[in-house]
C-alpha cells in the first residue's frame, strides 16, 4: 500500500540520495571554482583569456569581420557600455548600446587619427539626443599605431570618462597596435616567400637557359629530331618554371618538371649525368611549395656532378613514411663543406647554393622549422639531402 512503512522508508531512502547527489555536485563546482584561485588571479585569467580570443581574430589586419569579433571581447575588457573599433575610411565594428552615435564618430575621432593623441569627449560633443544612448555620457578615443603610422582607433563609450578608462582605452588601443603589427609581418612574410619564388625563376634564367638553347643548337644540324624534341621540353620546362599562379604545386607535376630540367642537361653532360627514380606511387598527389625540387636536382648538377671528374649518379626518391612524404635527393659529386653550408643557410654569408637556402627557407615558412631540410654532406663524400612534407595541408591548393 502507498501509505506502509515501505514505501515511505524507500522515498525518503530515494529523496536522501538525490540530496547527496545535488551536494557532491555542488561541492565539486565549488572546489573547481576555489582552485581558479583568488579573486585578481580569476580577473587576472579573465582578462587574459578574452585579450587572447580577441587576438585571433585580429591576426588577419583590421577588417570588419575580425573587428566585429574582437569588439565583443575588448568590451568585456574596459567594462563599458559600448566600443568601437575604426580604420582611416570609417567605423569597422560597433559593440554594446548607443548604435546612434555611429555615424558621429569619424568626425569625432578625425583629429585622434590626425594627431595620434588620445581624446576624450563630454555629452556635449556626442551631442546625445536619443534615450537609446542609456547611461553613456562619455567617450575615449585612442589611436591605433602601427609602426610610425595611426591606422585606426579604439572607442569606448561610458556613463564617464574617468581616468582609469582613458589610461585602459588607450592600453587596449596599444594591444590592437600590436596585433595589427603581428599582421602586418605575417603579410611581409608572405609576400617575401612570393619574393623568393620570383628570385628562383629569375635564378633559372640566365645560367641554365644560355646552356639549354646550346645544346639545342649542337643538334640542329647533326640531330633535327632530337633538337625539335629538345625545343619542345624546353617550351614545357620554361612554361611550368615561369607560370604566374599558385605557390604550389604537387609532387607529380614538380618530378615532371624535373625529367625535363633532367632531359636538357644530359643533352648537354651525355652520359656523364646518369639518374635513378623511387617514387611511392601514392605520394604523388601530395602538394609541396612551387619550385622547391628543381632547385635541389640543379644544385646536384650544377655544384655536386659538373666539377666532378667522369660521370656521376643523382638518386632522387619519394617515400610514404606515414602523416609525411619523403622526399631525397643524392649525388655522389664533390661534395660542401658543413660548415659552410650550415653559415649560408643561416644566411650569414653568400654562397652558390642560395638556391637551397631559398628552398630551406620556404619550408620553413610554410611547414614550421622543424621541416627545413636536411642536409648530410662533406667535401668528396657527396650529398644527401631530405625534404619532409605533410601529405595532409588544408588551405593549399595545388
Amino acid at each position: 500500500m502507498p501509505d506502509s512503512p515501505l514505501y515511505t522508508a524507500a522515498a525518503v531512502a530515494v529523496i536522501a540520495l538525490a540530496v547527496a547527489a545535488v551536494a557532491a555536485i555542488g561541492l565539486k563546482v565549488l572546489r573547481s571554482f576555489r582552485e581558479l584561485g583568488t579573486d585578481a588571479e580569476r580577473a587576472t585569467y579573465n582578462t587574459l583569456h578574452a585579450a587572447s580570443k580577441a587576438g585571433r581574430h585580429l591576426r588577419t589586419g583590421l577588417n570588419p569581420s575580425g573587428a566585429a569579433k574582437a569588439s565583443r571581447q575588448l568590451r568585456s575588457l574596459l567594462g563599458c557600455d559600448a566600443l568601437a573599433i575604426l580604420d582611416v575610411s570609417g567605423v569597422l565594428a560597433w559593440d554594446g548600446t548607443a548604435e546612434e552615435l555611429r555615424p558621429q564618430l569619424p568626425d569625432l575621432a578625425a583629429d585622434v587619427l590626425a594627431s595620434g593623441r588620445t581624446q576624450v569627449f563630454n555629452a556635449a560633443d556626442l551631442q546625445l539626443r536619443s534615450p537609446k544612448s542609456g547611461s553613456v555620457a562619455a567617450a575615449v578615443v585612442a589611436p591605433v599605431r602601427a609602426g610610425s603610422r595611426v591606422v585606426g582607433a579604439v572607442a569606448a563609450f561610458a556613463p564617464q570618462a574617468g581616468a582609469g578608462l582613458v589610461r585602459a582605452t588607450a592600453e587596449v588601443a596599444d594591444w590592437v597596435a600590436a596585433q595589427v603589427e603581428l599582421a602586418e609581418l605575417d603579410a611581409s612574410r608572405t609576400l617575401l616567400m612570393e619574393a623568393e619564388v620570383r628570385a628562383l625563376r629569375a635564378q633559372i634564367s640566365p645560367h641554365f637557359i644560355y646552356n639549354s638553347l646550346n645544346a639545342i643548337a649542337s643538334f640542329i644540324n647533326t640531330d633535327p629530331a632530337r633538337a625539335r624534341e629538345l625545343v619542345v621540353e624546353f617550351a614545357d620546362f620554361t612554361r611550368y618554371s615561369f607560370r604566374r599562379h599558385g605557390d604550389f604545386t604537387t609532387l607529380a607535376e614538380e618530378l615532371r618538371c624535373i625529367d625535363r630540367y633532367l632531359l636538357l642537361e644530359r643533352a648537354r653532360f651525355g652520359d656523364r649525368v646518369q639518374v635513378s627514380l623511387r617514387v611511392a606511387p601514392e605520394v604523388l598527389s601530395t602538394v609541396i611549395p612551387f619550385l622547391s625540387l628543381q632547385p635541389l636536382v640543379e644544385n646536384a648538377v650544377r655544384h655536386g656532378l659538373e666539377a666532378k671528374e667522369g660521370p656521376g649518379h643523382i638518386t632522387i626518391s619519394a617515400n610514404d613514411s606515414g602523416a609525411f612524404a619523403e622526399v631525397t635527393i643524392e649525388d655522389d659529386g664533390v661534395g660542401m663543406d658543413p660548415v659552410q653550408l650550415q653559415s649560408m643557410l643561416a644566411g650569414h654569408v653568400d654562397g652558390e647554393h642560395v638556391g637551397l637556402r631559398n628552398v630551406d627557407a620556404r619550408l620553413r615558412q610554410v611547414y614550421g622549422d622543424d621541416h627545413g631540410l636536411v642536409i648530410e654532406t662533406a667535401p668528396g663524400e657527396g650529398t644527401l639531402i631530405t625534404m619532409r612534407v605533410p601529405k595532409s595541408q588544408p588551405g593549399h591548393d595545388a
